[in-house]
């Protein structure tokens, strides 16, 4: 009888290909979003001729930790993704891929990614790319079943990319290196609040402590929303005040902003899940269009 209903079990999994299998490993959409912000702060920390070489290289050492990280971030939390609709067929806990497998695959991966940045790029974004890589597994990730406080403590990791791409050209700190920063921090609290409101249920099922579980009525998770907004609107500006970018951008920022802010308030006015779905979709276009913007208005 156990073997019949492992063997449903099984064959109630959906099968995939080993490309398939390894895109979901390394949560592939979240790491090219990754990529695209180092892309964007290389692109616009770069000074003269493109070295497109130096940029490849950072690209790929960036993929590789990134990677790195996603699978051991699945290895860690493989019992609660097992619980969660939107997770259980991640390959550990739809069986896909055996958990030994997949530490040697994230650390293989994370480690030469480091080192490859070390070597290729330079000591300071391999530095960075470490501590981004190990405030998100062994802070970021306890602190989901620990406080709500987790979302601002992961907006840490996710942001450092783009900083990483502008070390990686211009091979130091610099407040505009932070100001892109900022822009990634400020800009994940209301995505992951407008997240953490539609799948409110299944977090705390999984155990994950959010902040909806805390507040039923929702008015905290508004109020932070639009706070975050609120605060991204005047970061957002930073690259047009470092001579980054130009007019045009700061006028693109404006109106982005503008339009975020108001769907962050209607989100705060009625806590919903159609009102926070407008709100997570409106934030995955507002970022590539304000990175397009600050790349195609770049200062020379």
């Amino acid at each position: 009888m156990k073997a019949t209903a492992e063997t449903l079990n099984q064959s109630s999994v959906p099968k995939k290909g080993w490309v398939s299998v390894y895109a979901d490993l390394t949560k592939a959409r979240l790491t090219l979003l990754v990529l695209l912000t180092t892309l964007v702060g290389f692109y616009v920390g770069w000074r003269g001729a493109m070295n497109y070489w130096r940029m490849l290289n950072a690209v790929v050492g960036t993929a590789l930790v990134a990677s790195g990280a996603a699978a051991l971030n699945q290895l860690l939390e493989r019992e609660h993704d097992a619980k969660m609709r939107r997770t259980r067929n991640r390959p550990l806990p739809s069986g896909r891929l055996q958990p030994t497998t997949v530490m040697v695959f994230g650390g293989v991966s994370s480690c030469a990614g480091l080192v490859y940045l070390a070597l290729a790029v330079n000591l300071t974004t391999s530095v960075i790319g470490a501590v981004s890589l190990l405030s998100y597994l062994f802070i970021y990730t306890p602190l989901k079943r620990i406080t709500w406080l987790n979302t601002a403590v992961g907006a840490v990791p996710g942001a450092l990319p783009p900083l990483m791409g502008w070390t990686a050209a211009r091979g130091e700190l610099s407040g505009e290196g932070w100001a892109l920063f900022a822009i990634l921090a400020f800009w994940q609290l209301p995505h992951f609040f407008a997240i953490a409101w539609m799948y409110r249920e299944e977090y705390a099922k999984a155990g994950f402590v959010m902040l909806p579980m805390l507040d039923p009525e929702g008015r905290r998770t508004g109020r932070q929303a639009v706070s975050h907004t609120l605060g991204l609107l005047p970061v957002s500006l930073c690259p047009f005040l470092f001579h980054v970018a130009g007019a045009v951008y700061l006028a693109l920022a404006l109106v982005l902003g503008l339009v975020f802010l108001y769907f962050a308030v209607q989100f705060a006015r009625d806590v919903t899940v159609p009102r926070a779905r407008q709100l997570f979709f409106y934030s995955i276009v507002y970022l590539p269009a304000l990175l397009v913007g600050m790349v195609l208005d770049k200062v020379q």
